[in-house]
């Protein structure tokens, strides 16, 4: 299959392409590097560094079977502080992405979601059918992608699957993640095990739950990555599937200091600070549905492992 991989180069995107090369798929990624590396790209798949606004000419050329969309910008704080980067990139350049495909006659396309769709949730873990009302840019920019996709499935054609998932953590295929602004808890932790950073910051220890630290959903990489490969055969035309992906337990964020002290050796210092508004004691997605429909079983679940993982490629 031909397949096109945009957000390639990024810490999901560069995974999910080892994967389909190593399944002997032809890949294209298209990545315009702007927080993606070229390095990251495996030997065997073709890099096309241009924007998703620009996307059409290599869907042009390459004329794939498929896509897969991960390219977006995906910080929480700055999408509240520069809104118009969000709708521009993650609404506007998944538009022009949509419509290259159309020209093209691809139909098929699984894009990476996130379970910030649900902002606040009523009930944990978290269901597809549970209420969308994101809290911040970043999710209302992906959520409109999702209601995006329910359209050109039932206009178009298009069979489409989007994913929704909380943080992704480990490694695969000797890649892992690198942020040049990393906000991310488990590579935070190994920074300071690194000696890059001097302390890793808590925020609130009084919250509802076993050791009074936020619960949050971890799903490895590698996981990840067969979710996306079981998804991009699974709607017919004309269907958009949602699922969400989880680990179905939720760690806190003592145990993932914890599980990074353990991995390391290193006592990994923190610092106390207050709740940031609009943290939720607990964040878990259930994965029933997609267990149900595509067989998918997380084969990671252990967190020292998932620390384990990110720690061999950090170092």
């Amino acid at each position: 299959m031909r397949v096109l991989v945009a957000g390639g180069a990024g810490y999901i995107g560069s995974v999910v392409t080892a994967a389909l090369v190593a399944d002997g798929h032809e890949v294209t990624v298209l990545d315009d590097l702007s927080t993606g590396h070229a390095d990251a790209v495996v030997e065997g798949a073709r890099l096309a560094q241009v924007s998703l606004h620009d996307s059409a000419p290599v869907l042009a050329d390459v004329r794939p079977d498929a896509v897969l969309h991960f390219a977006a910008r995906s910080l929480v704080a700055v999408s509240q502080q520069q809104p118009e980067d969000y709708w521009s990139t993650n609404v506007a350049g998944s538009l022009a992405l949509l419509e290259a495909m159309r020209a093209v006659d691809c139909r098929r396309i699984v894009f990476s979601s996130t379970a910030a769709t649900y902002g606040e949730p009523d009930q944990v873990p978290i269901r597809e059918d549970a209420p969308t009302r994101p809290t911040n840019t970043y999710g209302a920019s992906k959520l409109a992608v999702d209601h995006m996709l329910t359209s050109y499935a039932v206009a178009h054609g298009f069979a489409a699957v989007s994913l929704r998932y909380f943080n992704v953590a480990g490694a695969a295929f000797g890649l892992g993640e690198r942020h040049a602004t990393e906000t991310h808890l488990i590579p935070l932790a190994l920074q300071v095990a690194a000696g890059q950073r001097e302390s890793l910051t808590v925020f609130g220890r009084d919250y509802p739950t076993p050791d009074g630290t936020c619960i949050r959903d971890y799903v490895h990489v590698g996981d990840l990555s067969d979710a996306h490969l079981l998804a991009l055969s699974a709607p017919s035309a004309g269907e958009h599937r949602i699922y969400n992906l989880g680990n179905g337990t939720g760690f806190s964020v003592q145990e993932v200091v914890d599980a990074a002290r353990e991995v390391t050796g290193h006592e990994i210092p923190t610092v106390d600070g207050p709740r940031r508004p609009g943290d939720p004691a607990q964040l878990v997605a259930s994965s029933d549905l997609i267990r149900a429909d595509l067989g998918w079983t997380p084969r990671h679940t252990d967190l020292v492992g998932i620390v384990r993982d990110a720690w061999d490629v950090a170092r």
